[in-house]
């Protein structure tokens, strides 16, 4: 029953990779690693840590997680052995208003240069903002990170996390997860959009494309009866996809509590030509593309976060409640799957 559990977890994981290829990339307990069948890599890839991030470079991968105080780079040239990489801090802040806290750093190469997005505080996460770094080196192991900056993404500076950025007919973009107004006895976490004058500069207000609405998107007390003080409705971690044809722009993102087994996985799209600044040009799945499976032991899958480009395939990793990372490697396809059981 064991081994058929574990067979059904990792289709699951292989219904969610399909998924992005159409629209294309606190510690409980310790999981058991398990060898994949007719595969050459073992899952979990790490079993520790929150909120990874990975890309492939000129025959390396980097790969980065969330932390309290730094942020470290593994680099190597196999994926799945992030135990045995080079792994060196890259950035330790020195400023105490953004030395605490350092969430979900995402690594992107543009024009030449590396910046890595993150959010951090000043002990306070009610002050989390959005910094960015920059290194000017070809490698981004070597060389050095220098602060660009905090990027302010609205004049009352709400609380905002989950930075990504994305380039889209000539034009980038970023996208993150904040508040509509500081938490009282509620809080609503939402995801939005801004143009970008350059990799640390906002050319755009925000707009607002996604807020908790649907039953799904709002659950924030457990099955036990346990519970966050106060409500809170959760979109997070919002990431940039694309299918092969490039008719779509396909937004990923998490909803519900990530303490919950409800956490859950939802889908925006909007048209390849749509101003992507307009609301009303995105259009919400009415249901998680992603979501719990209780009868087989699946709770709380978290959100797509990447998708490596070697060869044909890709490989996409992705997050469970437990904080581990798995790995699948997949055909394209632009249809939503069909898969066997």
């Amino acid at each position: 029953m064991k081994n058929t559990m574990k067979s059904r977890l990792l289709l699951l994981a292989v219904l969610l990779v399909i998924i992005c290829a159409s629209c294309q990339p606190k510690k409980k307990t310790e999981p058991e690693k398990e060898a994949v069948t007719g595969a050459t890599y073992t899952n979990p890839l790490r079993e520790r840590g929150a909120e990874p991030w990975a890309v492939f470079y000129e025959g390396k991968y980097y790969y980065t997680q969330g932390s309290e105080s730094r942020i470290m780079l593994w680099e190597t040239s196999d994926i799945t052995n992030l135990n045995d990489s080079l792994r060196k801090p890259v950035w330790i802040p020195t400023d105490p208003s953004n030395s605490h806290h350092l969430w979900a750093p995402e690594m992107h190469r543009i024009n030449n240069k590396w910046y890595i997005y993150f959010a951090a505080d000043d002990g306070n996460m009610d002050n989390h903002q959005i910094y960015v770094i920059e290194n000017e080196a070809d490698i981004p192991t070597e060389g050095k990170f220098v602060m660009k900056g905090r990027i302010p993404t609205d004049k009352d500076n709400n609380w905002a996390i989950h930075a990504s950025t994305f380039e889209h007919n000539g034009q980038r973009y970023m996208i993150w997860c904040g508040w509509q107004k500081r938490r009282i006895d509620s809080e609503t976490q939402c995801i939005y959009i801004a143009s970008m004058e350059n990799p640390w500069t906002l050319s755009s207000d925000r707009v607002l494309i996604s807020k908790p609405e649907y039953e799904w998107e709002c659950q924030w007390v457990n099955p036990d009866g346990s519970k966050t003080a106060y409500p809170i409705h959760v979109n997070e971690a919002p990431h940039f996809f694309q299918p092969k044809n490039k008719d779509k722009v396909c937004i990923f993102y998490s909803a519900s509590g990530s303490w919950t087994p409800y956490y859950c996985v939802g889908l925006l799209t909007a048209d390849a030509n749509a101003n992507l600044l307009d609301p009303a040009s995105w259009k919400k799945h009415p249901t998680p593309v992603f979501q719990q499976e209780p009868e087989n032991e699946v709770f709380g899958p978290a959100a797509v976060l990447s998708s490596l480009h070697r060869m044909e395939r890709n490989v996409i990793c992705f997050i469970m409640p437990v904080r581990y990372r798995m790995m699948l490697r997949v055909q394209w396809t632009h249809v939503l799957p069909v898969y066997k059981k």
